[in-house]
């Protein structure tokens, strides 16, 4: 899917400044960042996403940019998972 956004001419200059003709790569690594964060996307999906030959250099990107990827959330619902299957 393509999507197009409008930037205010100021704010696009400013952008192109620091990212020069990366913007769209800039702008999608944004949105499946807050997407995983939100848990809408997966690790699997970031992977296909940007073309990332496997998971692990998906939690590197990740750990780059301050986003966890196995959270507390995630142990505490692995530990009811192993208690309620008595392991």
């Amino acid at each position: 899917m393509d999507v197009t956004i409008q930037v205010p001419a100021a704010i696009a200059h400013r952008l192109q400044e620091k990212w020069g003709e990366e913007i769209p790569r800039h702008l999608l690594e944004s949105v499946a960042l807050e997407g995983f964060r939100e848990r809408i996307l997966t690790t699997e999906e970031l992977r296909q996403l940007w073309g990332f030959e496997t998971k692990f250099d998906v939690h590197a990107f990740l750990k780059a940019h301050d986003v966890p990827f196995y959270t507390l959330a995630d142990l505490e619902h692995d530990r009811e998972t192993s208690a309620r299957l008595g392991l």
